[in-house]
């Protein structure tokens, strides 16, 4: 290290620091902390002094060591210390524990929206003091969690199942899964009845129409049949309008990850992990926000890129309100740092996200897009049945279309008709059907019911979506999540037992007193002191509960296989199962359908592997599979063709070089390995980037290994473990 003065600056990530540190002259230095550097401990009794004010205990976190020493070695040299970490409430708290943590006196704070060398060194122009309002409501939320989260997972252990938990923001979003799915379960198909009419114009083109109608009596369509086949059809009506589509304000964290879904298939920890990587570029700015305000240098540098790609005629500028009345900070929307550049990124992800960025942001400051829109109706002529119709649409004048032309949606032109002119029915079709139940709610869907309910907070959304499917209490089924019988079991005791904390009212309550933490109008003691008194009385009065051993009798007519005794439900690691009222002295057991659960069976297929046993389909513990029936001598296990399909990365497998990689789940969670398992027995933890590790071994050449996703502050490392690029952020120190 250079002996010359220096100013020390501090940011979470190396990716960050290196971006920052191209920025700025010798005079400073820039290292990251990798993320946080201490946390309370794991034992909940060392963690928290609650009679003496709700006091966090905090420790180091494991492998911190030596990032809190090289700091606190480069602070005592430095001239002065500046800590630039995110600009929000845990970048606050990070800047906090840095200082506590490396004992340094009196650092700076810098905070800035983008990285570019104009924001930072506009940032480091106005240094300021931690704000230990938004520490302290920081400290909140992370003493909340842990006091809600411990307390009732426990009593969930003692009372339903061990190993199951308890979240203060997971549960109530779990709540809300399983209240729609209570209401798919309760619903009653109706039959009904669409009726489609073809006909054909004066001038020869042909239309189709939809009775405007949805009959539900059979003797009412069969009527509207006959009647329209027997007699002649003219156009009723001919409306035809104009109306403008206005673009959508730019985009804040809830948005953007409700597009990353619902454009890309991406899972929300997926698209902030993307837009991290993107913003510690200096590609776009900070990605956690709630703001769509623009600043006014942005405009105009919007408005510019505008009027020189489309036309000055394009231009509209426009201020958008944020709609959440429990805005966490004043930030910018997500937007690009340079707008003249529409496709940055590393990785095709990148640049998909990036680009979809980029249109929005453009989008968002352009003139209305103007549709013609036409409705025709038809009848038969004496008027004796419902309209039947059909509504075209076309582009007039794109406006912000021009920019985003994945939300224009496909052209629908009709045929010039005139009211009063005759119409050829050339057929009259029904079909019947039935009303469908609520849909279950997709990632994005979830996202917007919890912003909507002023459920958590945009640094939240993701790790809620993701620890209620880590935990095995929702599953995505496509797009939709559904809650698992374990997910049921959990919210129905959270519901029926502790229904006041887990609801909608308080949730959104504790959040706006956590704001007012923040903004300095209330007391971090006050507020914990307020929930946790009632919440402890209310803990211990459960603690009388039974044990839930059961879930309920099981259907009568499931009788048990064995003993032909009556069964009962109850909840294995797999999900529920019925199982005979007399165990232990039986073990009898059912599926909850019913079905009995058997033994292995025998397929009659010959083990392709060894050739000497037959392939045997078993129950495991991530549903049927089929393996070899000499199992562990032979371990052979029969691909399923789909299953492989739908959760392959594309990424060929670099050990083999005959398969790909391809995602799968295992007892600590998702994980990839090759598609040719077990020949090949490739399998790294994290979804692997496309991209394989440059850094160069000893004895010549490079590494080789696949790059795989890595974490908040690591965007990307070597699936390697022995590999030194498994862990960037040493080498980055070794530098």
């Amino acid at each position: 290290m250079a002996t010359k003065s220096y100013k020390l600056l501090i940011v979470e990530s190396p990716s960050k620091a290196k971006t920052i540190g191209k920025y700025l002259g010798d005079e400073y230095v820039v290292k990251a902390s990798v993320g946080h550097i201490r946390d309370l401990p794991k034992s909940n009794k060392q963690a928290i002094d609650i009679p003496g004010g709700f006091i966090p205990f905090y420790e180091i976190s494991k492998g911190k060591a030596d990032v809190v020493h090289e700091i606190d070695s480069l602070a005592k040299k430095a001239s002065e210390v500046l800590l630039a970490t995110d600009p929000d409430r845990e970048g606050e708290a990070i800047a906090w524990h840095i200082k506590e943590a490396c004992k340094l006196k009196n650092p700076k704070r810098v905070t800035y929206h983008e990285i570019t060398k104009s924001a930072i060194e506009e940032a480091i122009a106005h240094p300021r003091d931690i704000d230990a309002n938004l520490v302290k409501a920081q400290e909140a939320r992370r003493v909340l969690d842990r006091l809600v989260g411990y307390d009732l997972s426990g009593l969930i252990w003692k009372k339903v199942r061990y190993g199951l938990s308890a979240g203060r923001v997971q549960s109530p979003a779990l709540r809300i899964i399983m209240e729609r799915e209570r209401e798919i379960r309760a619903f009653v198909p109706e039959a009904y009845w669409s009726l489609t009419a073809k006909v054909k114009t004066k001038g020869g083109a042909e239309l189709e129409l939809a009775c405007t109608e949805e009959p539900r009596d059979e003797s009412i369509v069969k009527n509207i049949l006959k009647i329209g086949r027997e007699n002649q059809w003219v156009v009723r009506e001919v409306k035809e309008s104009e109306v403008g589509r206005s673009p959508k304000a730019p985009f804040i964290t809830s948005t953007l990850q409700q597009a990353g879904s619902s454009r890309f298939g991406f899972a929300p920890s997926r698209t902030m992990g993307i837009a991290q990587k993107l913003y510690e570029k200096g590609f776009i700015t900070y990605m956690r926000t709630d703001s769509t305000t623009l600043s006014k240098d942005a405009t105009g540098a919007i408005l510019s890129e505008i009027s020189k790609r489309y036309g000055p005629q394009s231009v509209e500028a426009r201020v958008y309100k944020t709609k959440s009345k429990n805005a966490q900070e004043a930030h910018e929307a997500i937007r690009p740092t340079d707008m003249s550049q529409d496709n940055l990124g590393m990785n095709p992800e990148e640049q998909k996200l990036y680009r979809l960025i980029w249109a929005r942001t453009i989008a968002s400051q352009m003139v209305d897009a103007r549709l013609a829109r036409t409705t025709v109706l038809a009848n038969v002529r004496e008027n004796l049945i419902p309209n039947f119709s059909v509504t075209g649409s076309r582009v007039i004048t794109p406006g912000w279309l021009a920019a985003d032309p994945d939300s224009r949606g496909e052209d629908v032109e009709l045929p010039k008709v005139t009211e009063g002119e005759s119409l050829i029915l050339l057929s009259l079709d029904d079909e019947a059907k039935f009303t469908e139940p609520p849909a279950r709610y997709s990632e994005a869907g979830l996202i917007k019911e919890l912003e909507k309910r002023d459920i958590g907070r945009p640094s939240t959304y993701a790790s809620i979506i993701k620890t209620i499917q880590d935990r095995g209490y929702v599953t995505k089924d496509g797009k939709a999540l559904k809650p698992t019988d374990t997910g049921d079991v959990v919210s129905s005791f959270l519901e029926e037992h502790f229904a006041n904390y887990i609801s909608d009212t308080f949730t959104a309550e504790m959040e706006n007193k956590l704001d007012d933490i923040a903004n300095g109008d209330r007391e971090y003691v006050k507020v914990l002191k307020e929930f946790y008194g009632p919440f402890t009385k209310d803990l211990k009065a459960k603690d009388k509960l039974d044990k839930q051993t059961t879930l309920g009798d099981a259907d009568p007519q499931h009788k048990c296989p064995k003993c032909n005794s009556s069964m009962v439900i109850k909840l294995s690691k797999n999900g529920k199962f019925l199982s005979c009222k007399n165990y232990p002295d039986c073990d009898g057991a059912r599926m909850i359908d019913g079905t009995e659960l058997a033994g292995p069976r025998d397929t009659g297929e010959l083990c392709p592997k060894c050739g000497k046993s037959n392939l045997f389909e078993r129950d495991g513990r991530f549903g049927r599979f089929i393996a070899c029936g000499a199992y562990p001598k032979c371990k052979f296990i029969k691909k399923d063709e789909t299953a492989a399909l739908l959760n392959h990365t594309g990424v060929p497998c670099p050990m083999c070089k005959k398969g790909f990689m391809t995602e799968r789940k295992g007892r600590f969670g998702v994980f990839y390995s090759c598609t040719s398992y077990p020949d090949c027995k490739n399998a790294i933890k994290a979804r692997p980037t496309g991209n394989y590790c440059k850094y160069p071994k000893l004895e010549g050449g490079e590494c080789g290994a696949l790059m795989m996703d890595g974490t908040k502050t690591i965007p990307e490392r070597c699936s390697n473990k022995l590999c030194p690029n498994h862990n960037p952020h040493k080498l980055e120190k070794a530098k």
